[in-house]
């Protein structure tokens, strides 16, 4: 991963984007890390997307409302986990359900 001081990527802005895009910069400021730079590619299996993304509204109320329902049902035992392992397998052969062609 590249590493960059805030001033050389100020004077040097140009290049600066060019690095990132093909990886990572770290930024320093008084030789210690003060932000990262990365390409949207990069970003793009990041949770940061989600962070800008415009959402619909009504959105995070209608969140919170299925989160509540769901730990409330939760704590009067109307529902049950699933061990991670046991939920991933019914996941998987959800998908290979779906993705065997069907016979006509």
């Amino acid at each position: 991963m590249k590493t960059m001081t805030a001033r050389d990527a100020k004077t040097h802005f140009g290049e600066f984007l060019d690095a990132m895009q093909r990886e990572p910069v770290i930024v320093t400021k008084n030789n210690r890390p003060v932000g990262i730079m990365l390409s949207i590619e990069d970003a793009a299996d990041t949770l940061i997307p989600e962070m800008f993304m415009e959402k619909e509204a009504g959105y995070d109320e209608w969140f919170q409302k299925k989160v509540t329902k769901t730990l409330d049902a939760f704590a009067k035992g109307k529902t049950q986990t699933t061990a991670h392992d046991e939920a991933m397998e019914r996941v998987w052969q959800r998908v290979q359900a779906k993705a065997r062609p069907t016979s006509a």
